[in-house]
């Protein structure tokens, strides 16, 4: 038999690994996870109840810009939002535990409510036992990481986490961090909360990812939409707290020049980092410092130790993680029948539910800049969404979408949208993206009225281009 050693099977790149090869013959598994309850970020503290509280925001927030709409704008009942949110999430939790728990009730397969250590190379110590193993799968997760800004020991901050789970919140707050993660939390707490925020941004405008125009158009709907103000082109040069039990946090813009700004809480979305504490990886001859995991989700030092999902720094997405964990499994079969591990590769996709998921951004595939990197000639189409009439008519007019096509052959290379349901149009991108679909073979006839008309609109002016 061999053996897998599987840390972290409650979490979505783990229970994959564990789907993968449960029913593989000649294969025993070991499930360890000292989650409690259990279930993985996603489901506990990430992408899932995050989404189940922005939901209230963006009721609140529809409602209080629709002027047809008459009377005293609602509040936000935090303690029925987290309340309902925890019900989910402990119902969402119970289906994943469950799926493990059913896969150890085989007779191959066993499952361990503890820590796990390494005691060497291929041992694994657990529930006071030690488990010989051909294979570790490390999955463990992230952690919020927490920047070594002068000061920060000496306040108090508040995580997403924290903000998930706030049945109260303050009159003001200062934001480090306006990643993925900050670019949800921050329209949150100013609409459930009536907060006044100020948030710390390092470049020109947010969301690295995206061809300028995005950055820019985040920036114009939460300052004209919240009551937020984000100095851009500065650093967190130093904290401390304020007489009156708040925070004040000094600036540094790159000009040199400072600026000091006040608030009540400070809140930390500074994005997270790999959870490998305590797992005594240097007993494993395993460092997790940069980038320790190869392609193959195997890690840099060790052929049989994978690390998959977050704890591998890669990509801290879902169904990236679940995917990782995929190809793992598949590469531990490889291995296994002395065939060489193959590359994880995926097609971009990322979506971020910016303005309360009312205005998320989505990419697929290359923006313009990473396709000109990538060797590309391309021709672009940009259209604004209150070009298209049924925007306007659902009293969601801004923001924009962007086509990206290679100039020679027509393929099409990426799209990036940030508008009311682009999260919802970047599945049609996705198969488009990457079945290698030419703009020309694309129909451009959506019904009407339908947001996707803006769609229509992007194929023609990319189709008129080429042709040109």
């Amino acid at each position: 038999m061999t053996h897998v050693v599987i840390i972290g099977a409650y979490g979505s790149a783990g229970a994959a690994v564990a789907g993968e090869l449960v029913d593989e013959e000649g294969i025993e598994l070991t499930l360890i996870d000292d989650g409690d309850p259990g279930g993985g970020l996603c489901i506990l503290r990430g992408c899932m109840p995050s989404k189940e509280v922005l939901s209230a925001g963006a009721h609140r927030f529809q409602a209080r810009h629709d002027e047809r709409l008459v009377g005293d704008v609602p509040d936000i009942d935090l303690e029925a939002v987290v309340e309902r949110k925890d019900d989910h999430v402990l119902e969402w939790a119970g289906y994943r535990r469950e799926s493990i728990h059913e896969m150890a009730e085989r007779e191959d397969v066993t499952f361990v409510h503890d820590t796990a250590t390494f005691v060497d190379d291929h041992t694994v110590r657990a529930g006071g036992e030690e488990y010989e193993a051909d294979y570790v799968v490390i999955a463990t997760g992230s952690s919020l990481n927490v920047p070594d800004t002068p000061g920060i020991d000496e306040v108090d901050f508040m995580s997403s986490a924290d903000v998930l789970d706030a049945t109260e919140l303050p009159d003001s707050g200062i934001v480090m961090g306006f990643g993925y993660i900050g670019m949800e939390m921050v329209p949150y707490l100013a609409e459930a909360g009536d907060m006044e925020l100020t948030v710390v941004e390092h470049d020109d405008r947010p969301i690295d990812e995206a061809d300028p125009a995005f950055g820019d158009a985040a920036l114009d709907i939460y300052e004209d939409n919240w009551d937020v103000t984000i100095p851009t082109n500065c650093h967190e040069k130093a904290l401390e707290a304020t007489e009156d039990g708040g925070v004040r946090l000094t600036v540094e813009y790159d000009d040199g020049s400072e600026e000091a700004f006040e608030a009540e809480q400070l809140f930390l979305f500074t994005g997270r980092r790999p959870t490998v504490e305590g797992l005594g990886l240097e007993n494993a001859s395993v460092s997790a410092e940069g980038d320790w995991a190869r392609d193959t989700m195997q890690t840099r030092d060790a052929d049989h130790v994978y690390a998959v999902g977050d704890v591998n720094g890669k990509e801290p997405i879902l169904h990236v993680a679940k995917e990782q964990g995929f190809t793992a499994a598949e590469n531990i079969l490889r291995q296994e029948a002395g065939a060489t591990p193959q590359a994880y590769e995926n097609v971009h996709h990322h979506v971020i539910f910016s303005g309360l998921g009312v205005y998320p951004f989505a990419r697929v595939g290359h923006n313009e800049q990473t396709a000109k990197e990538a060797g590309y000639d391309v021709v672009t189409a940009t259209r604004q969404a209150s070009d298209d009439g049924v925007f306007k008519s659902k009293d969601v007019p801004e923001g924009l979408g962007k086509l990206v096509v290679d100039a020679d052959d027509g393929t099409v290379l990426g799209w990036q949208g940030m508008h009311y349901h682009a999260d919802s149009f970047a599945k049609t991108f996705q198969i488009v993206v990457e079945l290698g679909l030419d703009v020309r073979d694309l129909p451009d006839r959506a019904y009407h009225p339908t947001l996707p008309e803006n769609v229509d609109g992007l194929i023609r002016d990319c189709v008129a281009e080429l042709e040109s």
